[in-house]
């Protein structure tokens, strides 16, 4: 038990590991997409270590070049000295005379004269080898015989006069000294063959040297361009960045922000033409919002005094309409047109004092808790004439269960009596089915007809003023044209929703969707926008498609 409580938690430990790392790394990337400063300095700083990199390395290869070529040419130069001497004393000596105790007493005056040459700063060192084996010669200063290659032995073994061979190598000591870089000169020497071996150490230590000072100087180069890459990028971002967040409070409705003009720069003539540009916008705004309210109104002046000589002419027109029977058929007829034309204006004269009271935001909600199935049977009564007038049957499918919302009633009615009205005037004559539902947020009342439907682009085109999916095509209930905006000003005054689905011949589906609770956000409805049947027979046919594939064969054209 004890070691399950101990590892659990550094199990946890390693994995929050992972999330944190991607966490990190899903915020670095968020900010390189946003910050154009940080991409200009990030590469600045890329570019600049790779060419410092690059001309490092470049000048690292150049210098050890030089100093490896000046230590060649040295060395050579006293291994050719050391060389004559050492051959000028071979044979004073009279050669190798074969006499063991001659030739290593020979070795023996070789060794310490070069060795004398090299200086007490050890210059270098010698060794005097038999062509046969290292194990036979002599070297200073405790220097292995197996620091000279067997590569280099052989060359020297075949080299025809005194002309030296050298080699770059590794010199090892025989009192367990670390080896260090050197470079071997050999040339033969008599039945000898003589080594001159150069350390390679002050070589190595100012190589060294400038490789600091070439990683320090380049770093700080590095560091200096990232820096003026900052301060330069700064210098541009900042009034980017000002004038980006100036955009967005102007696109918010603060059309009085200004950008501060310094200069007379690149960017000051920016700002100054940005600053230009929301005078201007302003100024059109303005003008726009003034025509507006003047537009509105006239709408609303219009309307209202338009009500007082319509209901006097509508007490002449009922006048005749009462009394139609005693005209002649003609008189008659006008009569009837007169009074339908009079309730067509009257209903536009309607809708254009509730469109005036919305564009002037005049309008308020009245909620109270009410039954919605009331709402819908109310609304489906106001509109039975009509229905019966076109031959349409109207099908409710109401829940058993009441179901209560803080609504408005009459608008709400409104949005469905003008749903109805638009179902049955598109319906062709065909059913129409109405649906409500309800969940613990929002009620729901679905309108479906099986008329023309609607195309592609029309459902989201509906809800505008006056708008007609087919243009030539005449009202034939004499509505205004402004039902379903009015609709549409009634849901959102709700916080809900009103939606319009359609297909061409499939018919259509407007669905009206409020909160439960007045002023509660809605998130969701209790009904679908697309008819099940509809729904139900797009997912049969994509089974039929999928079955169809698998069925299909491999390359066989369909």
């Amino acid at each position: 038990m004890s070691t399950r409580v101990a590892v659990r938690p550094a199990v946890n430990a390693i994995g929050t590991v992972p999330s944190a790392v991607h966490r990190l790394s899903r915020h670095a990337i968020t900010q390189w997409r946003r910050s154009l400063q940080l991409r200009v300095v990030t590469t600045t700083f890329l570019v600049s270590a790779t060419v410092v990199a690059l001309l490092g390395f470049f000048l690292m290869q150049q210098v050890a070049n030089g100093l490896l070529r000046a230590k060649e040419n040295a060395a050579l130069t006293e291994a050719e000295a050391g060389l004559t001497v050492a051959q000028n004393q071979y044979q004073m000596s009279g050669g190798d005379s074969g006499d063991p105790r001659e030739r290593s007493a020979l070795l023996d005056q070789l060794a310490s004269t070069l060795a004398r040459r090299s200086g007490s700063a050890g210059l270098y060192e010698v060794i005097i080898l038999y062509p046969s084996g290292a194990d036979l010669g002599r070297a200073s200063n405790a220097i292995s015989p197996s620091s000279v290659p067997a590569r280099l032995r052989e060359t020297v073994r075949e080299t025809r006069g005194n002309k030296p061979s050298h080699t770059y190598t590794q010199l090892y000591y025989d009192d367990n000294k670390r080896p260090v870089p050197g470079l071997v000169v050999g040339a033969p020497l008599g039945p000898y063959q003589l080594y001159h071996l150069f350390p390679l150490n002050e070589e190595r230590e100012t190589l060294a040297l400038v490789q600091r000072l070439l990683t320090a100087v380049g770093a700080g180069l590095v560091l200096l361009l990232a820096a003026i890459a900052w301060i330069v990028t700064r210098q541009v971002v900042t009034p980017v960045r000002l004038a980006a967040q100036a955009a967005e409070l102007l696109a918010a409705g603060r059309l009085e922000e200004r950008l501060r003009v310094r200069g007379e720069d690149d960017l000051a003539r920016l700002a100054a033409s940005f600053n230009q540009m929301a005078t201007n916008l302003q100024e059109k705004i303005r003008e726009l919002e003034e025509l507006s309210q003047v537009q509105r109104q006239f709408v609303s002046d219009v309307s209202h005094e338009l009500r007082t000589p319509l209901t006097t002419v509508r007490i002449a027109a009922d006048l005749l309409y009462e009394h139609r029977a005693d005209f002649d058929p003609a008189v008659s007829r006008s009569a009837e047109l007169l009074q339908n034309q009079l309730e067509r204006f009257e209903a536009l004269l309607t809708d254009l004092l509730e469109i005036s009271r919305y564009d002037a935001g005049a309008a308020t909600l009245d909620a109270e808790s009410v039954d919605v199935r009331d709402v819908v049977l109310r609304a489906v009564g106001d509109t039975e004439q009509l229905a019966e007038q076109r031959d349409t049957k109207v099908v409710l499918r109401l829940p058993g269960l009441p179901c209560l919302a803080e609504v408005d009633g009459r608008r709400v009615e409104r949005i469905l009596r003008n749903l109805i009205v638009n179902a049955i005037e598109h319906g062709e004559g065909r059913d129409i089915i109405i649906t409500a539902a309800a969940d613990r947020d929002a009620i729901a009342v679905t309108v479906r007809d099986h008329g023309v439907g609607l195309r592609l682009g029309e459902p989201a085109q509906v809800f505008k003023r006056f708008w007609r999916a087919d243009p030539a095509r005449a009202r034939r209930m004499g509505g205004t044209g402004l039902g379903l905006s009015i609709a549409l000003e009634d849901a959102q005054l709700h916080g809900g929703w009103l939606q319009a689905w359609g297909e061409p011949g499939r018919g259509s589906q407007f669905r009206l969707s409020l909160p439960r609770v007045a002023g509660q956000r809605l998130r969701g409805s209790p009904l679908p926008l697309v008819p099940p049947e509809v729904e139900l027979v797009r997912g049969r046919l994509r089974i039929l498609q999928k079955e169809d594939a698998e069925q299909q064969p491999v390359g066989h054209e369909r």
